[in-house]
């Protein structure tokens, strides 16, 4: 698989979607696979770079290189052909969908996100 593509519907505004899945500080509490995350600057702007590591201490790196507030974030891996992009609708004030994407252009997926992931993303902030 070379691409995929997901979406999850949340009962929160975009700007509280947006804000919180850019967070580094939240996203252990929605990707299971992630101990924790720092980025060198939040917010984020193009070319912020975000660590993430799991429980192994494994770091995988990710560089910005689109962000417009509450509409679009993407990251390209650092280290490997692998770049992933979250795009923001507005579905009401208070519904927002959000779609991720996560592609190479050269190689395979090696651990495409599950549609579980993004349903964890929404129970966790709908329970806030």
């Amino acid at each position: 698989m070379k691409y995929l593509r997901l979406i999850v519907r949340i009962n929160k505004p975009i700007a509280e979607v947006f804000e919180f899945t850019t967070n580094p500080t939240n996203t252990a509490k929605w990707i299971d696979s992630v101990e924790g995350e720092k980025a060198d600057a939040y917010p984020p702007e193009i070319g912020t770079i975000y660590q993430n590591w799991d429980a192994t201490g494994k770091i995988n790196e990710y560089k910005v290189t689109q962000y417009e507030p509450s509409k679009v974030f993407q990251l390209d891996a650092t280290q490997q052909d692998y770049k992933v992009r979250y795009t923001y609708t507005p579905i009401s004030d208070i519904e927002t969908e959000l779609e991720y994407y996560e592609w190479s252009e050269s190689d395979q997926l090696h651990a495409p996100f599950m549609q579980e992931i993004l349903d964890k993303l929404k129970d966790v902030m709908e329970a806030e």
